[in-house]
């Protein structure tokens, strides 16, 4: 992997503490809304180790069922099959896997082609890049640090995707332009936007109920993606309506502020400030993004001389008279 100009994420990359391995039973919930996307494509997994990746997993088992092309795998520099192998091997593999030729419909060993790189399997190296132009669409969890930079080589190279990210990621400025153009949004998501990965590096701060063993739970998961779905072309029911009481406006921004997306009121036409979680329910036929967190005099906006947290600026394309 190139190195990294910030220490912190070059330190976080070589102790793999930037790895949350995506439990198989998350996926399934999110992959059976996009069964019509997959049919003769070329499905790209280059975050994972294919040897226990619950994507290749995910896949490699479903692959007669979607219909599948082909399915590749890679990972950065990880040789032994331990989960969180300490990555010291220069080298790295991937497995290309073009169905069942048994007819068990299983993914056995001698199915499955296992190919060495050349070098460390960085989704950024030449490599794994052409690879990439082999595919149709990407799916994975790729490492939190590297997102930004992740996602705009999925973008310089026009691929359709679904991954894993933090809902945090919204406020990237180079995200959030991608939203806006509506060329990125968010999918169905984790139940209670949380999820539990396989994660041995961190304490899990869990309630006794809520833990499990091996793993992490981290809030604010979600997953990003540019394959079309039913979800985004729904409206949002509104039943409230506005009262200057209720939502007081921005002292830097002609708008209102609304603290809940279930409390936008169904009757106002002007600029609305609203929280990033309103992105799960955003229908681009309902809503119009204008900008984010800033006012007119570009700084954070503003009720009485305090700061709400980061607001999206919308505006209701169709409000009730």
């Amino acid at each position: 992997m190139k190195k990294s100009s910030n220490k912190n994420l070059h330190k976080a990359r070589d102790s793999k503490k930037d790895e949350f391995y995506t439990q198989l039973c998350d996926i399934e919930l999110e992959l059976k809304n996009y069964k019509n996307h997959f049919k003769d494509k070329v499905v790209y997994c280059n975050c994972d180790d294919p040897r226990v990746s619950n994507f290749f997993h995910y896949f490699s088992h479903n692959f007669e069922k979607l219909k599948l092309k082909k399915l590749i795998a890679t990972c950065y520099k990880n040789q032994d099959i331990d989960l969180f192998s300490k990555n010291d091997s220069e080298q790295a593999i991937y497995l290309e896997y073009e169905g069942d030729k048994n007819g068990n419909n299983l993914p056995d060993k001698n199915e499955i082609g296992v190919k060495s790189l050349k070098g460390d399997g960085d989704f950024r190296s030449a490599e794994c890049i052409e690879l990439l132009k082999q595919a149709d669409i990407v799916v994975t969890n790729p490492p939190f640090s590297l997102f930004r930079e992740y996602v705009s080589q999925l973008v310089l190279y026009d691929k359709k995707f679904l991954i894993v990210g933090h809902q945090n990621a919204i406020t990237y400025k180079e995200i959030f332009k991608l939203i806006k153009d509506n060329k990125i949004w968010l999918g169905y998501g984790f139940k209670g936007g949380a999820a539990h990965f396989i994660n041995k590096h961190y304490e899990d701060y869990a309630t006794a109920e809520d833990h499990k063993e091996g793993m992490i739970r981290v809030s604010g998961v979600t997953w990003f993606t540019n394959l079309e779905i039913k979800k985004r072309h729904e409206d949002l029911i509104l039943y409230k309506n506005y009262s200057s009481k209720e939502y007081p406006k921005y002292d830097n921004y002609d708008a209102i502020n609304v603290d809940k997306t279930k409390d936008i009121p169904a009757d106002y036409a002007g600029a609305m400030g609203v929280p990033i979680t309103f992105l799960d329910k955003y229908n681009p036929a309902q809503f119009e993004i204008i900008k984010f967190r800033k006012g007119d005099d570009e700084k954070d906006l503003s009720i009485n001389g305090k700061c709400p947290y980061f607001r999206i600026l919308i505006k209701n394309k169709k409000p009730q008279k």
